[in-house]
């Protein structure tokens, strides 16, 4: 796991913007970095977040909601039982309050409600902060085919209570819906640089199987 510090100072100058309780703001943080460092945690953790946002960062220029884009970051993951098919309800519930307490706009919070909750299924969003949080959120799926073994050691890790042949039956389910859509990523950015790559990592993983 990486060491926390520089996602901690991210939290405090994005939240400080909207609070002067940094009492509230540590609290909060601490919330956010106890969920994510479970032990059970081993893609959807600290690391993820940070690989997020040195994205969101990267595209900041294309983004007309920065503020918006960081905190579902922090959030859409806050939440995760692989048992349960409401993590992303559980989590944009989660942001909404906690967001609410840190002095938030009520727009701004239904904004990140809304991202999170697009992260479920990813399609293609009218929103294109949106369709850029969905395409930071799978962008490791088009990286090179080392860091994508990688990734899905880790995926087949947080799902270790299940045996091969469950495992295997849902995650091909997963597989096949990225391959059915009709572009993986949604932006022209990513669309561009990783939607190939992406592809050949998926069918490389469905054909090991």
């Amino acid at each position: 796991m990486r060491n926390p510090k520089n996602l901690k100072s991210t939290w405090q100058a994005l939240t400080s913007t909207y609070t002067d309780k940094l009492e509230m703001i540590e609290e909060v943080w601490q919330e956010i970095e106890r969920a994510y460092t479970k032990s059970n945690r081993h893609y959807h953790n600290l690391s993820h977040l940070e690989f997020m946002i040195n994205k969101a960062v990267r595209y900041k220029h294309k983004i007309k909601d920065f503020d918006s884009i960081l905190f579902s970051i922090f959030y859409h993951d806050i939440f995760h039982n692989i048992k349960r098919q409401d993590n992303e309800k559980k989590s944009a519930e989660i942001a909404t309050d906690r967001l609410n307490k840190l002095g938030v706009p009520s727009d701004k919070i239904l904004v990140c409600k809304d991202q999170i909750m697009a992260t479920k299924e990813h399609k293609k969003n009218a929103s294109q902060d949106t369709n850029f949080l969905l395409d930071f959120d799978l962008a490791i799926l088009g990286d090179s085919p080392e860091i994508y073994k990688a990734y899905i050691m880790k995926i087949r890790k947080e799902y270790a209570i299940y045996p091969d042949f469950l495992y295997k039956m849902g995650r091909k389910k997963v597989i096949q819906h990225f391959l059915n859509m009709p572009s993986i990523f949604k932006t022209e950015e990513f669309l561009n640089n990783y939607e190939q790559q992406a592809r050949e990592n998926l069918k490389a993983e469905l054909d090991g199987f």
